[in-house]
């Protein structure tokens, strides 16, 4: 039986309103007896800036717009290596027994301890320092998680000066939205957002008269080149005032997130694409071209975001815990929202899977690589000329997902002729995301540095000083930067999937603690599963990367860093067990000591 895009969709709606409706409820009422009736931080705080109390839906938009970048878009499509059926089942499965859990704890555990951050309340209910492990471990997994996302826009973007073009020009269209808003139109967020998309939509049909144009060379950049540039930026928006690039750049990808996936879901039902991707691939066993090892380990830390996020952990306890109105819509907000992440990746995930498993190899590996493979290219050379560039040689899964994603789109009845500007277009919405979550990255590594650096230098702690914002966001930009400059998607993906899935791992330690601490030990097991099965995972993946990927290549300075990684979290675990040890045992003295009867 061939399996069609249409039949995953549909199974995967099922599953995970089911989840929704009785996983989630039981996570809701039973292990976290969320109280509607009892005050948020929002509310106790409220001081019109950061804490706010906010409408569910529109506090709903900014967790999933914040949460939902880069990785449930790419992680799925480069684990499509191993086949369609283990990245489908990690996704539905690991979203809902993992992710879901894991953002909806953290964000009740902030909610609780008055919208605190992650390495605050592993410092209040662990201990000292379990908190200064988890600031230093944040930071090096932010760092990498930029370099990680940074990768994809590099390889989508080289040699192109219509996607380039196009990413280019989002920058001063956010900048006009934002002196739009704040200037011109104060408060008029619908009216500037449509602006916004107006202009970016424009930029995208601009786009062949620019590769066609004298403009063309001033808009062709290599690697090197768009990895300085990216770092560049990152280090401006991240100095930048907040509403002069951030918001409106978060504004913007938000709609055109919602626009183009909902268009996705509606083009892949009408279109009823055929999965031709197998179900499994030899590579499952190890040696592929794309993920350096078997299925287990590396297809958990492949997919990552679209099934289970450390990111997540610091927007659950950074700006969404000081929107909730109500306490009750950590429900739909933390648990549901992962589960429609999911869902996007499992979208992302038939979009690159319909491809021919030749062509698809042929984009998201080196021609040398792919030679060494023995397979034929089918539709390729034609999906090239359709979408007006080469798309061979490409690797980091976003070609591959526009060039999925155009392809479904083209087949549309009267859309036929539509496929090079579907292709940029899709590729403009990839690279906004990434974006976003890049400038947004960097301004909370900026925030870490300033933290920890404070330590020893105390007007570093001022995030108002500017000599402390220049120096931090340089340190920050050019730290990711490096990285990214010299490292491949072979190289930088595994690395962020590890530092991202450990960072999961910690902050799974770190509500199981708060479920603790609140009584609720014999509903522990919800958190200690998964993180165990993400610990183990991740841990082994990590081993396996250092000594069979970066030693063997000579790649020091990533060994070294994934070391340190697996170092922390491991102690903030062993802490995290040696806490809960310790309050069974209190809670045990007791109830001993009560008088008999009682």
């Amino acid at each position: 039986m061939v399996m069609n895009g249409i039949y995953l969709v549909i199974i995967a709606a099922l599953f995970l309103t089911l989840a929704y409706r009785y996983y989630g409820a039981f996570m809701a009422a039973k292990v976290l007896a969320l109280d509607p009736n009892r005050p948020t931080p929002a509310v106790l705080k409220n001081d019109g800036r950061d804490y706010v109390p906010t409408n569910k839906w529109v506090t709903f938009g900014h967790h999933f717009a914040a949460i939902a970048g880069a990785g449930p878009l790419v992680g799925p499509v480069l684990a499509a290596q191993f086949g369609y059926l283990p990245g489908t089942l990690w996704l539905l499965i690991g979203a809902v027994a993992a992710g879901a859990v894991h953002d909806m704890v953290i964000l009740f555990a902030s909610v609780r301890h008055d919208g605190m951050s992650v390495a605050e309340i592993a410092k209040k209910e662990i201990s000292k320092a379990s908190g200064l492990a988890t600031s230093i471990a944040v930071l090096f997994i932010l760092i990498i998680t930029m370099a990680g996302l940074g990768i994809a826009v590099v390889n989508a973007l080289y040699d192109s000066p219509w996607g380039t073009f196009t990413v280019a020009a989002t920058i001063p269209i956010a900048i006009f939205v934002g002196l739009y808003l704040r200037y011109i139109r104060p408060g008029r967020i619908g009216e500037g957002s449509f602006i916004g998309v107006t202009l970016v939509l424009a930029a995208v049909f601009v786009g062949p008269w620019v590769q066609q144009s004298w403009l063309a060379p001033y808009f062709t950049f290599s690697r090197a080149q768009i990895s300085i540039m990216m770092a560049i930026y990152g280090f401006v928006a991240a100095a930048l005032p907040v509403w002069l690039l951030l918001a409106p750049r978060d504004y913007l990808s938000t709609y055109m997130k919602i626009g183009t996936i909902l268009a996705l879901a509606v083009g892949i039902i009408i279109v009823r694409p055929e999965i031709h991707m197998p179900a499994l691939t030899p590579f499952i066993y190890g040696g592929g071209p794309i993920i350096p090892g078997p299925v287990w380990p590396f297809m958990f830390i492949t997919i990552a975001c679209g099934a289970i996020s450390g990111f997540h952990a610091l927007i659950g306890t950074g700006t969404t815990p000081k929107m909730l109105a109500n306490e009750a819509e950590i429900r739909v907000i933390g648990f549901g929202g992962m589960l429609v992440e999911s869902f996007v990746a499992l979208m992302a995930l038939i979009a690159a899977t319909s491809l021919i498993p030749a062509d698809y190899f042929a984009i998201n590996t080196t021609p040398a690589v792919f030679n060494a493979l023995g397979m034929q290219i089918q539709e390729l050379p034609v999906l090239s000329q359709m979408v007006g560039e080469n798309v061979a040689g490409r690797p980091g899964g976003a070609v591959s997902l526009a060039v999925g994603m155009a392809h479904i789109f083209a087949q549309i009845p009267g859309m036929s002729g539509l496929m090079s500007f579907w292709y940029h277009f899709a590729i403009m919405f990839e690279a906004l995301f990434i974006l976003t979550t890049i400038d947004a990255g960097t301004r909370v590594g900026r925030y870490l540095v300033q933290e920890l650096g404070g330590m020893m230098y105390a007007p570093l702690k001022n995030v108002h000083w500017t000599p402390g914002i220049i120096f931090a966001s340089a340190s920050v930009s050019f730290a990711w930067g490096y990285l990214l400059y010299g490292g491949s998607i072979s190289t930088i993906w595994p690395l962020f999937g590890v530092a991202n899935q450990l960072l999961a791992s910690m902050a799974l330690a770190i509500g199981t603690t708060v479920l603790y601490r609140m009584g609720k030990s014999r509903y522990a097991w919800t958190t200690i599963v998964p993180m165990c099965f993400l610990a183990v995972t991740t841990v082994a993946a990590g081993y396996m990367n250092i000594t069979t990927n970066y030693l063997p290549k000579g790649n020091y300075l990533l060994a070294g860093a994934s070391a340190i990684m697996i170092v922390l979290v491991i102690f903030v675990i062993g802490d995290a067990v040696r806490t809960w040890m310790a309050i069974k045992a209190e809670q045990q003295a007791k109830v001993e000591s009560l008088p008999i009867g009682k």
